[in-house]
């Protein structure tokens, strides 16, 4: 693939194709590949742009429909950018009830970040999910894997502040 023509992106260096075209070449011939194609890709860009869906396309000798209907079928992927620290706000009713709503709230003032979205500056993304199994912590947020019970609208900048 190092000779097939790059498309340009702004977060995808040479470096980081020369990457991917390893991973590619590595999974090419592998039946069923598409998934842990998509999923190395994804590690090192941090997200899944159409460029680069179109150029895993060409790369794996597959049609583009397939390609991004792999991407779009499971949750694990993006298609767009995340942040450095992934924010898991549990939404669920002990939380709810317990006040995340306020948290999340006091998350949006301070970052500009609603549920679903990223910052600008790619610091955070935020995402709300059902249910996080600590309902007796609750509200529970949890950031890349470190859990944080009883998460107020006071203390959750403050946790937020150690992540840069």
């Amino acid at each position: 693939m190092k000779n097939s023509i790059r498309p340009q992106h702004p977060d995808i260096t040479a470096e980081i194709w020369d990457t991917i075209d390893e991973i590619i070449s590595k999974w090419k011939n592998t039946p069923g590949s598409v998934i842990p194609v998509l999923r190395e890709c994804q590690e090192v860009v941090r997200y899944l742009p159409s460029e680069l869906l179109m150029y895993i396309s060409r790369g794996m000798g597959l049609p583009l429909s397939q390609v991004f209907g792999v991407a779009t079928f499971y949750s694990f992927f993006s298609l767009t950018p995340k942040g450095r620290h992934n924010i898991k706000v549990c939404t669920g009713t002990a939380c709810y009830v317990k006040g995340i709503k306020e948290t999340i709230n006091r998350i949006y003032g301070k970052y500009n970040l609603k549920e679903g979205g990223t910052t600008e500056d790619r610091r955070f993304s935020m995402e709300g999910v059902r249910c996080l199994g600590a309902c007796g912590l609750a509200p529970v947020m949890v950031v890349n894997k470190d859990i944080y019970g009883a998460v107020s609208a006071d203390k959750v900048v403050q946790i937020l502040e150690k992540y840069e």
